[in-house]
């Protein structure tokens, strides 16, 4: 009688552990509910107000508007949730794309996928620049990528020389890149899609992936526990930085024009997408698909607000509001999270 007394204790003290394990998970996924749900309320609210605003031509707007946002956002959330950030990524995305217009230019003949790839390796090599900084002079990465940003932007500006690349400079094929869909879907966002989904995976299934969260939320007890944390920023900032440049290839593919004020700005916007959608500026938490949700919501209201006559400095204000109430929220679950971490550690005990 006393064998059938023993099993069941086992299973009672092991209990806690996984229940404290799932916890932290499930924590950002709420975040990004949130904000998916708050996209799905402004586009009803606003199709409600203005049954125009989900026409072929407004859908097809919504998906292109969030695109280039989308793209950027994604390599953003790797930066910050090794706890780290890139502010020159407006600048390499506006490098990338004045380099794809001008190849096109000064090498007609030159096979399309060879030109994009050549903008993205622009934007690699430029993340690669910032990444070595930061991990072999250990410079903080936001004063590495504020002082790189201007140089980006400045080398662009004496590359441009005051001049623009137009639409009837490129061929014809590269431009319809742009215009061209699936199911009603544009290219460029089918880009996007798939950028955000095979981020995505790499971050949860592969272990190089989680080992970045794990840089993001103690750098030194990653160092001691083996994983190699200055090749990870590296990484983070290269893949970041070639995302940068495949958002410079896709403005150019939509856009056709193209000069060296291109991106000019968009690095707090990029930043505020990914804060947005669930990735802590702290680092070690949030995932690329909420970075993306993220900007997805910053592109909707920019489109939205208008329509329902919204004046422009209003459109920042609420931009702002976001931003700070994102801020918030990340230190409230974050001390929630805490506590029920210490009271199932006391249970265990």
């Amino acid at each position: 009688m006393s064998d059938t007394g023993a099993p069941p204790a086992p299973p009672a003290a092991q209990a806690p552990p996984p229940t404290g394990a799932r916890r932290p998970r499930r924590l950002p996924q709420f975040r990004e509910l949130g904000v998916l749900l708050a996209v799905v309320v402004l586009i009803a609210a606003t199709w409600l107000h203005n049954p125009g605003f989900l026409s072929t031509q407004g859908v097809r707007d919504l998906f292109l508007g969030a695109t280039v946002l989308s793209v950027l956002a994604v390599g953003q959330a790797l930066v910050l949730i090794t706890k780290n950030v890139d502010l020159s990524v407006g600048s390499v995305m506006g490098l990338a794309a004045f380099g794809t217009g001008t190849l096109f230019v000064a090498f007609p003949g030159l096979p399309m996928p060879v030109v994009m790839a050549a903008g993205v390796a622009i934007g690699a090599f430029a993340g690669l620049l910032n990444g070595a900084l930061v991990t072999t002079v250990r410079v903080p990465a936001l004063v590495v990528t504020l002082g790189t940003m201007y140089v980006y932007r400045g080398f662009n500006h004496w590359w441009a020389s005051g001049a623009q690349v137009n639409a009837v400079d490129m061929p014809s094929s590269f431009l319809e890149l742009g215009r061209v869909g699936v199911l009603g879907i544009p290219l460029p966002a089918l880009v996007a899609i798939a950028v955000v989904a095979v981020v995505g995976f790499y971050m949860s299934r592969f272990r190089s992936g989680r080992e970045m969260y794990a840089i993001g939320s103690n750098v030194d007890a990653a160092r001691l526990s083996g994983i190699p944390a200055g090749r990870r920023v590296l990484t983070a900032f290269v893949v970041n930085g070639a995302l940068a440049g495949l958002a410079g290839v896709l403005f150019t593919a939509r856009y056709g024009t193209v000069d060296s004020t291109v991106g000019t700005g968009m690095e707090l916007q990029v930043v505020a997408a990914a804060v947005v959608g669930g990735v802590a500026i702290a680092g070690g938490v949030g995932t690329v698909f909420g970075a993306a949700i993220g900007a997805v919501l910053m592109t909707t209201i920019t489109a939205a607000l208008p329509i329902w006559q919204v004046n422009g400095f209003w459109q920042e204000a609420v931009v702002g509001a976001l931003i700070l109430a994102a801020i918030g929220l990340d230190r409230v679950l974050a001390a929630r999270n805490a506590r029920k971490l210490r009271g199932g550690g006391s249970s265990g005990a």
